[in-house]
């Protein structure tokens, strides 16, 4: 099976398990993707299924990306990006110019990988940037958020690479891993994750089956036993609370 899919992140919302808790989730638009090459090693140098995504005029390419979908005997795609196949599993698994990949290769419970360009905030100092903890602030100090002294005149009388000091913020891309699909529908192409996922609305990303934990299945009765052993927690503390008042009495 193909290790991904190109989707759009449309925005956040909430489910309620059994117990009635909150779960904060993410919905992708997730495929369908068409794939427009397959790279064998001997003749690229490695393997890897190229998909596109999201249908676009012809009007709209240059004449070099034309010339690659009509190749490959597919449609224009605004989007294309590839998917490399390093296990046994995927090399195994046979591909075809013009296959269409859904949200079907994922399953619910499922552990994914969502690859994306964090929002980018710009300039920002260190407190924001870094989280430090800020200068004195009583009266008098001028140096509440400000970097302070950071070289010296003797050795080695300058500053080290990658010292924490203000600069640019976010816009890098980042992956967040082993994040549980909630739901999954093959209708309307959408994938509902579980947490957050890098990125603005309406930007794209890339899901991956996970990496570390491959296969891995998450039902919901985990959610479920975690309520109740939270629930079982504090009654065991209040008990307890409630033994030592009688004891002081």
């Amino acid at each position: 099976m193909p290790v991904g899919l190109i989707a759009k992140k449309l925005g956040m919302a909430e489910l309620f398990n059994e117990q009635g808790r909150a779960v904060a989730v993410t919905v992708l638009e997730a495929g369908p993707c068409t794939v427009t090459q397959v790279k064998d090693p001997a003749k690229d140098g490695y393997q890897a299924v190229q998909v596109g995504f999201e249908p676009v005029k012809e009007s709209k390419l240059a004449k070099a990306q034309l010339g690659h979908f009509k190749k490959a005997g597919s449609g224009p795609f605004r989007y294309v990006r590839e998917f490399r196949l390093g296990g046994k599993a995927d090399g195994d698994q046979p591909f075809a110019v013009g296959q269409q990949l859904t949200v079907e290769l994922f399953k619910e419970g499922e552990l994914v990988d969502v690859t994306g360009v964090s929002i980018g905030k710009g300039f920002q100092g260190g407190m924001k940037r870094w989280h430090w903890k800020g200068g004195p602030r009583t009266h008098g100090s001028t140096s509440h958020r400000r970097v302070g002294s950071i070289g010296s005149t003797t050795t080695p009388g300058r500053v080290f690479k990658g010292h924490h000091l203000p600069g640019h913020m976010g816009n890098e891309r980042v992956t967040v891993q082993n994040l549980r699909v909630m739901k999954v529908d093959q209708e309307a192409n959408l994938l509902v994750i579980q947490g957050t996922v890098p990125g603005p609305e309406r930007r794209l990303v890339l899901v991956k089956k996970s990496i570390k934990k491959a296969g891995v299945i998450v039902a919901a009765k985990g959610i479920q036993e975690a309520g109740v052993e939270d629930e079982e927690k504090g009654k065991s503390k209040g008990a307890a609370k409630a033994k030592a008042a009688a004891k002081k009495k």
